[in-house]
């Protein structure tokens, strides 16, 4: 493979990177992460990490008095243990004469666009100064059904926000393997296109302090490597792993290769808010046609079928084929009201441009 060498990196770091077997906090291996960092920091490489483990690290610290529900007691563990980790990264970071800040965020922080840009110009901001930006959810004021699936979807939604050169996941194992990582027959997947098909060869379950696993960082990958920003997982365990990755030097990963055509800053916003939608627009097989076709296609009232949903105009909408599946995600050229009277109508403008427009696949 050819050295490649990243200048702006997002880090995701996983819970069970973090923690040892019972819980606390390892801080011999988040002041690793933190050298490395520093390092790069150093050699002119600008570094945002999304950091897990405040749950994790709370847990350790407090007995709740009475049996708590699942979102209670992780608003509980993630207000005391958030304290904890931050504490931790400010004074390893200051070791080396470097500040980090804390950015909590939360998943409809990116379903207002003028509320994206404001978190990326804070980040924008950090790095200009020399500050390490340090991403984690805030999962004392979130619910479980506006939450990410975990940090790894945080952490690609930062890498399309910020244009990073890469993502790096962090995890407990060295990739993505073509078996039971646990047998010696099973090997890592160098390398994975976005013709490959290795879904079945990963194995469903959570890592054991986190919310996520393999299946998510493969899904989360994918799309990110779409939006033409290569992804690599790796194992944050084997010492200076980010320095050797970034450096291009021999160590054991999976690298999902980006699109050779990179979506804009407002298509990748758009990719990753299909979960803001507001309503759907259906269409009919020769619109569907015609976007998947070589010249770029905005949709088109005179191949609408129905309207459903009482959007407004710049409205995240999903696009429905015939079939009724989802495959992909626009910005809404008109109010529902406007559009309803122009399904099957020509010479209007688009009800979806192509700029604003992010299909699957």
């Amino acid at each position: 493979m050819a050295e490649q060498i990243f200048k702006r990196i997002a880090v995701k770091v996983g819970s069970n990177v973090l923690t040892r077997p019972d819980g606390t906090l390892d801080t011999d291996r988040m002041a690793d992460i933190v050298a490395q960092t520093a390092g790069l920091r150093a050699s002119g490489v600008e570094v945002i990490l999304i950091s897990s483990g405040a749950v994790a690290s709370g847990r350790n610290e407090i007995q709740p008095s009475k049996k708590l529900d699942a979102v209670s007691s992780r608003q509980l563990y993630s207000a005391v243990g958030q304290v904890k980790l931050i504490n931790h990264y400010f004074e390893l970071f200051r070791k080396h004469r470097l500040l980090c800040g804390q950015i909590l965020t939360m998943k409809e922080n990116f379903a207002s666009r003028t509320h994206y840009l404001n978190q990326k110009n804070c980040m924008e901001t950090m790095l200009e100064n020399g500050v390490i930006p340090i991403v984690n959810e805030n999962d004392t004021v979130s619910v479980t059904e506006l939450m990410f699936t975990d940090n790894d979807e945080l952490s690609g939604l930062v890498a399309a926000m910020m244009n990073m050169d890469a993502l790096i996941i962090l995890s407990n194992v060295d990739g993505i393997y073509d078996g039971d990582p646990a047998l010696p027959t099973s090997h890592i997947i160098p390398e994975i296109s976005a013709t490959s098909d290795v879904l079945a060869f990963i194995r469903p379950g959570r890592s054991s302090f986190g919310r996520g696993g393999m299946v998510t960082k493969y899904t989360i990958a994918r799309k990110v490597a779409d939006e033409g920003i290569p992804v690599i997982i790796a194992n944050g365990m084997r010492k200076a792993v980010l320095t050797d990755l970034v450096a291009g030097k021999p160590t054991p990963h999976t690298r999902f290769l980006p699109s050779p055509k990179p979506a804009s800053n407002i298509k990748k916003w758009i990719a990753h808010s299909e979960d803001f939608a507001k309503g759907e627009i259906h269409i009919d097989r020769g619109a569907e046609q015609a976007l998947y076709g070589s010249r770029a296609t905005s949709i088109l009232f005179v191949g609408i079928t129905r309207i459903a949903g009482r959007f407004r105009k710049d409205d995240i909408v999903r696009i429905i084929n015939a079939e009724g599946k989802a495959i992909g995600v626009g910005r809404a050229g008109y109010d529902y009201e406007k559009a309803l009277p122009l399904i099957g109508k020509r010479k209007n403008r688009p009800a979806i441009h192509y700029d604003y427009l992010y299909l699957d696949g």
